[in-house]
């Protein structure tokens, strides 16, 4: 079998929501609830998903429109939260393929982290429900700095916990703000496309090294950083 000394990627770094867990069918559902609170009718689901790595700002705003009050805003996003928290493991789970691609990481020695701009208050019970809080190797939330993505400290952070240089990590996201700060940071940044990309969006203009459309290509990864810097060396 192979190990970590076969790879030149030391560890894969993901994105949590749309990319590591399928989030959307808890977050949507929180929406819903808040909505009907409020008298109002459900949201389409399948549109709905297209926001929720935008967290909660961005489904609150697709729930009820733009024209909120401040104050209808803000009580909104609360209470949102509060469902949300209330309902926070009821069918997230694994992507179709990822347990196995994680599976295949752990058994070959490559470590696997996750960086979110998710709250700790809601990425960590999360974790904890799932039973994966010991098996990542780092969890950077998105409050657990004073920057967050796209900003690229998280990741700096992140590979610096787990003693690694950033150059020997990849990082996986659904949104550009992963790729732009994974870029910066000088990873090799997958764009995984089967996470929640806003219909309008053009992925492919957003600087990965890859555009992935199953967990398991990024298997096919884990030797690309040494061919990406010899490729670098080459050209100059």
């Amino acid at each position: 079998m192979p190990t970590s000394s076969t790879y030149s990627t030391r560890a894969v770094l993901f994105d949590l929501d749309g990319t590591l867990l399928d989030t959307a069918p808890d977050m949507v559902r929180s929406l819903d609830l808040l909505i009907q609170e409020e008298g109002l009718p459900a949201v389409d689901s399948s549109i709905a998903r297209q926001h929720v790595s935008n967290g909660t700002k961005a489904l609150v705003t697709f729930g009820f429109g733009e024209q909120q009050s401040t104050e209808q805003f803000a009580r909104r996003c609360r209470r949102y939260l509060t469902i949300y928290e209330e309902n926070l493991c009821v069918d997230t789970d694994f992507f179709e393929g990822m347990a196995e691609t994680v599976a295949f990481l752990e058994e070959n020695d490559i470590l696997w982290g996750i960086v979110t701009n998710k709250p700790a208050f809601l990425t960590e019970p999360l974790l904890d429900a799932l039973d994966l809080t010991a098996r990542a190797s780092v969890v950077i939330s998105g409050d657990s700095l004073p920057q967050k993505k796209p900003h690229p400290q998280p990741l700096f952070h992140a590979a610096g916990a787990i003693n690694l240089l950033t150059t020997e990590c990849i990082y996986v996201g659904d949104a550009k703000r992963d790729i732009v700060a994974g870029n910066r940071a000088g990873m090799v940044t997958l764009l995984a496309s089967y996470g929640y990309i806003e219909a309008g969006d053009e992925p492919e203009k957003w600087g990965a090294n890859g555009i992935i459309q199953y967990p398991q290509e990024i298997l096919d990864w884990l030797n690309e950083s040494s061919i990406l810097e010899l490729d670098v060396k080459q050209a100059n």
